[in-house]
């Protein structure tokens, strides 16, 4: 991007507002840490109070890789939390009846991810950039957040593969280490990554989108 995308401006908020908004307006949430980097935690903590969120109970600096973020709030999270949900604040358009859905099918299997199916056609390329053969797309997703688990199965997972000095890209990928399965939510709603700048402005656009829907 070239510049920190969870405080660009998307539909008058910063990307990450959006996200912790959600959050605090999904009845399941109890409580929500922020995971920030350490230089950005004094704006982290503006937002924070500008948002008037009363379930954010802890800001906390995070680590060199993902893993690395999340054991950091893990640590801050009470004892007595049965679940846990780990979301990327780069995806601002999660909703709470995404959340709640990921989390009704944690309750039953103890693991569970919202995941897009893909629809691509996918092609495996050369270090050259030819393409030299398709990959089945039939049951393959692409991974999104919210990733909800039992609160001792996460930290678990994390402790076996620190144990073996093993990195993990998701929660899920952590879990599936121990042998575990994990349930998938087929999401066909826009709970995209702002990765590249051109999100920006389709993200904002989707959210206002929906603000101008009137609630039923």
């Amino acid at each position: 991007m070239g510049f920190d995308k969870l405080f660009a401006t998307i539909a008058d908020k910063p990307v990450i507002a959006h996200a912790i908004d959600a959050f605090e307006h999904t009845n399941s949430i109890t409580g929500i840490i922020v995971v920030g980097r350490k230089d950005r935690l004094s704006e982290l903590e503006k937002i924070v109070h500008q948002g008037g969120w009363k379930k954010v109970q802890s800001i906390v600096p995070g680590g060199e890789h993902r893993q690395d973020s999340v054991c950091a709030g893990l640590e801050k999270i009470d004892g007595g939390a049965r679940y846990v949900a780990v979301h990327d604040a780069a995806r601002p358009l999660v909703t709470p009846q995404q959340i709640e859905r990921v989390f009704a099918e944690c309750q039953k299997h103890d693991a569970a991810a919202l995941a897009e199916p893909i629809t691509d056609t996918l092609k495996r390329a050369d270090v050259d950039l030819a393409a030299i053969g398709s990959v089945d797309r039939d049951q393959v997703f692409a991974m999104q957040t919210p990733q909800v688990f039992a609160h001792e199965l996460l930290i678990e997972a994390y402790q076996a593969t620190a144990a073996k000095n093993i990195s993990v890209t998701d929660e899920v990928s952590a879990v599936e280490y121990l042998g575990r399965k994990v349930v998938l939510v087929p999401n066909q709603d826009f709970n995209f990554k702002i990765t590249y700048p051109r999100d920006l402005p389709l993200a904002e656009f989707v959210l206002k989108q929906r603000q101008s829907i009137p609630s039923s």
